[in-house]
């Protein structure tokens, strides 16, 4: 690997447990920033509170909250000796500060705003060199949404909990709407915060350098939001799933947001950049009066933008990107009008696929450099957004956005959504390891013509009989998914002609979600005389077998004729099954897009995400790549 600078998570099971760690990989050592810091977590009050900016370089004023506040007394021996001096509150005289050795965040009682700074990794380690360069830029300012207090005002922080490598804090916010707003912050020694609204803090304000918000799909494909997903439109309703990874400016940051299942909503307000660009102004999350999870990562060339211009068109190109780390990197680009997922494979080469047949697979690695190959089947067409959320081979000490939601939400919860059962491939090898290895009609067939070739039907007729056998299951197994496929969109069409009754104005967008489910049938519909049946297979199988009974000059002729159709039987469901899982993935990409601009729409759209994604599990090798 080239050297590169990264921060990283290091990996822990229970929750918020998961540790931030900044690694040098030029130097190739782990640094500890703040080493001589004299705990994990640091609270501190600035004496005055923050005016019209935070200052980083001048601390001296600035006061550590100990862990234990009998230390405050004139005699903190003779305290600790006295109950009646227990259960002695701290009153800020500024602004709380929270550091650990990634994060730092702030209270800003003036702005009303709650502050987090990602540390910068390539700045010094020492307690001396603690400045704005090192904490940088903020990557999240965190307010109530307008709708909850139009001018938010902290009128107070207090201190919760800070002892055991824990610091809480609660933040009561004065409002004319309804008395005491507040919402609890919880830090440990990792770089996740929690965020516990009250009861009367219905929504929260977050604002960041988002240039895409990604919301995981680990069954199917992830949809990518930006300022352009709707150019006409100042907001956009994200359907994410309880998951958003928000891909910030400049490519080196990451904001990774977590919560429970609930009622909870999620937006992006778009507007105006200096430039008169669009650009994302800020995220507005409606919490459910649950928790929620913001945890920061970076890395240089965490993720990146690549333009894809005509002049890729059928080149070798070389971008000018490289990985920071193994990890299971990806990108979507358009296959048969369908954005499809790739992940970055360790070679080059070419591959098959039901739709648009062969052609050169489009995205690898040669050590950490990238690589793009793009043609007429995957054309260079829009942007390729590169980032990850998993591990492959990836270090111990990094960790991926799916350790953080493990960590925050629990590997339970986090299962319904990560799906390892669904993502696996289904077989349609009918005697695994024993049959013959590439178990389709094309690999059975040129096996038994092999046989044929050699003149041996006679003496290898168990042979060619399992074949045949195995390409019978392999036929069964491809009738089977594409009955599956039928039956899911005729319970789908039945459920959008339903909801399209109950919500006239929903009708538009469920007409083209309607019109794209209706494509399975009609290519089930054209495929059907050239697909055949299960019938048409064991006449076939009859015809093969017998030629096994005697020796004949004309056996490898008239068996050539049974190949071909055995081939085109074959391939017509080969065809059909990658036309239906496409077209469900675009089904399921369609009602997550088209629900951005209502509300109203979302709990619509999470159902038939729902319905598309049970239809998607266990996809069979014609279908999409393993583990998607």
């Amino acid at each position: 690997m080239k050297p590169s600078t990264t921060i990283a998570i290091r990996r822990s099971l229970p929750r918020m447990n998961v540790t931030l760690t900044w690694i040098a990989t030029a130097a190739l050592m782990i640094v500890g920033h703040a080493a001589e810091a004299a705990s994990n977590v640091q609270l501190w009050d600035s004496q005055n509170p923050f005016s019209e900016s935070v200052s980083w370089d001048n601390r001296t004023q600035w006061k550590v909250v100990p862990c234990n506040l009998l230390a405050l007394e004139t005699d903190p021996l003779k305290a600790s000796l006295d109950p009646g001096y227990y259960g002695r509150e701290y009153a800020f005289k500024g602004d709380a500060v929270v550091e650990n050795r990634y994060l730092a965040v702030v209270c800003w009682s003036a702005k009303g705003q709650v502050v987090v700074y990602a540390k910068d990794p390539n700045a010094p380690t020492s307690a001396a060199a603690s400045t704005n360069a090192q904490v940088g830029q903020p990557v999240a300012v965190l307010l109530p949404s307008p709708k909850s207090i139009t001018t938010p005002k902290m009128i107070r922080t207090v201190l919760v909990r800070n002892a055991n490598d824990q610091v809480v804090l609660e933040i009561v916010y004065a409002t004319d709407k309804s008395p005491g707003a507040a919402i609890q912050l919880g830090f440990d020694k990792s770089g996740i915060i929690e965020f516990k609204p009250g009861p009367n803090l219905p929504g929260l304000r977050i604002t960041s350098p988002i240039d895409y918000a990604v919301a995981p799909s680990f069954v199917g494909d992830d949809l990518l939001f930006s300022a352009e997903t709707n150019p006409s439109a100042d907001e956009i309703w994200l359907p994410a799933q309880n998951f958003l990874v928000n891909l910030l400016r400049g490519g080196d940051r990451e904001l990774v947001m977590t919560w429970p299942q609930g009622g909870q909503k999620v937006k992006l307000t778009i507007g105006n950049s200096a430039a008169n660009e669009r650009r994302i102004e800020a995220l507005d999350f409606d919490h459910d009066q649950q928790s929620f999870f913001l945890a920061v990562l970076a890395a240089t060339g965490l993720w990146h933008r690549e333009k894809l211009i005509p002049g890729y068109l059928e080149k070798e190109v070389v971008i000018p990107w490289q990985r920071p780390f193994p990890a299971r990197w990806k990108t979507q680009l358009y296959e048969s009008e369908i954005k499809t997922t790739y992940v970055f494979r360790d070679f080059k080469g070419q591959i098959w696929r039901g739709v648009p047949g062969t052609y050169r697979y489009p995205v690898w690695f040669d050590g950490e450099q990238a690589f793009l190959n793009l043609g007429k089947k995957v054309p260079p067409r829009g942007e390729s957004i590169i980032y990850f959320l998993e591990g492959r081979d990836t270090p111990a000490s990094v960790a991926t956005p799916v350790d953080i939601l493990k960590g925050t939400l629990g590997r339970v919860m986090a299962e319904t959504i990560l799906d390892s059962a669904g993502r696996k491939l289904r077989t349609h090898h009918r005697r695994g390891g024993d049959g013959v290895r590439r178990a389709c009609t094309c690999g059975c067939t040129e096996a038994i013509q092999a046989v044929f070739e050699a003149g041996q039907e006679v003496e290898k007729k168990e042979y060619i009989s399992g074949a045949v056998d195995d390409m019978i299951f392999f036929v069964q197994c491809h009738l089977d998914r594409i009955q599956t496929y039928q039956r899911f969109v005729e319970d789908l069409i039945t459920y959008l002609h339903a909801q399209a009754a109950a919500a006239p104005e929903l009708k538009p967008y469920l007409d083209q979600l309607e019109l794209i489910a209706l494509q399975i049938p009609k290519e089930c519909e054209a495929q059907k005389e050239n697909m055949k049946s299960l019938a048409h297979a064991h006449v076939l199988a009859g015809k093969t077998l017998a030629l096994a009974d005697r020796k004949d000059g004309q056996n490898l002729k008239t068996y050539m004729a049974l190949l071909s159709a055995w081939r085109e039987m074959g391939g017509a469901q080969d065809y059909v099954v990658a036309q239906c899982h496409g077209i469900t993935r675009k089904l399921c990409q369609e009602a997550g897009y088209g629900s951005v601009t209502d509300p109203k729409a979302l709990p619509l759209a999470a159902e038939i995400r729902h319905r598309c994604r049970q239809a998607l599990r266990l996809a069979d090798g014609y279908e999409i790549w393993a583990n998607y």
